[in-house]
């Protein structure tokens, strides 16, 4: 436990530490091109891929209103739902304080997880200058799962939580190609048990290609360097279609993970995706965006 501790408070000073020079990086280039900056815009058309977040931020004042499903079969189960056995929903609420930096919470009904998250944007891609667009994402999530159980064992706290911080870091290649990539860690609250990894770190990856003018198709995958033992996982992989209508944002999506918080889904997704076995799940996310500043988007 003092080991993680020590860990997190580590992670989290050399993430201070390379945002500021990230941010004396931008400094830098702004001296380099004195005049305004010209900056990409809509890299990705929403702040998630499918799966987990995207460098995107919303405009200031602006509230995102989410819910997100995920449907699935159970082998040779009867159906309780409408062409679909098991279901998980998560409601979410995300608000952009300023333009670079939002704050989101949410819940999740099948697992129970309650997570929120803080992310900032402190480099912007321009159209000379700088390449890139970066982003800086914690998030936390609790829960009291059988997953949580089955890691720290029967007699844990109640309350296990878990922290996942992310560098997002993403290019606009042209506007139809976007290619996003984040290296991450998670870090938990209590050490587990049966020799699991304490902190699991990996890379993930995404793209988006425009398709038609509200139409992308879109794609994530993400590796775990040092997976679960005594549980068989399998690194998350998601592709679908993001449809955008006005102030509506509809994602429709075929992925093998069940859950909807950062580590949940990247490090206990215990189906392949494949259509055997109840593994195949269908994803359908609906995002609505409401500003309430005076400032339009």
């Amino acid at each position: 436990m003092r080991i993680t501790k020590l860990l997190f408070t580590f992670i989290l000073a050399l993430l201070v530490n390379f945002v500021s020079y990230a941010q004396g990086l931008l400094d830098k280039l702004d001296k380099e091109y004195p005049k305004n900056p010209t900056y990409e815009m809509a890299t990705f058309k929403t702040t998630r891929l499918g799966l987990g977040h995207s460098v995107e931020t919303r405009k200031k004042g602006t509230l995102e209103i989410s819910w997100y499903n995920r449907y699935w079969n159970r082998p040779n189960g009867e159906t309780q739902f409408f062409l679909a056995d098991e279901v998980n929903m998560r409601f979410g609420l995300d608000y952009a304080i300023s333009d670079n930096f939002a704050i989101g919470v949410g819940y999740s009904t099948w697992d129970e997880i309650a997570d929120g998250y803080l992310k900032y944007k402190f480099l912007r891609q321009t159209k000379k200058g700088n390449p890139f667009s970066m982003v800086a994402l914690q998030t936390i999530s609790m829960t009291d799962n059988m997953m949580s159980r089955s890691l720290y064992g029967a007699n844990s706290s109640s309350n296990n939580y878990s922290f996942t911080s992310k560098i997002l870091i993403a290019r606009k290649f042209n506007p139809k190609l976007s290619l996003q990539v984040s290296p991450f860690l998670i870090l938990r609250s209590q050490e587990p048990m049966n020799n699991n990894p304490g902190a699991q770190y990996g890379v993930g990856f995404g793209g988006r290609y425009k398709v038609g003018g509200h139409v992308s198709i879109v794609s994530e995958y993400y590796a775990v360097f040092n997976p679960i033992k005594t549980i068989k996982t399998y690194n998350p992989f998601m592709v679908g279609v993001n449809w955008e209508l006005s102030h509506l944002m509809l994602q429709f999506h075929m992925t093998n993970a069940r859950t909807f918080a950062e580590d949940a889904f990247i490090t206990q997704t215990t189906n392949n995706f494949n259509f055997h076995d109840g593994n195949f799940h269908f994803g359908f996310n609906a995002t609505f965006v409401l500003q309430l500043s005076k400032n339009k988007l």
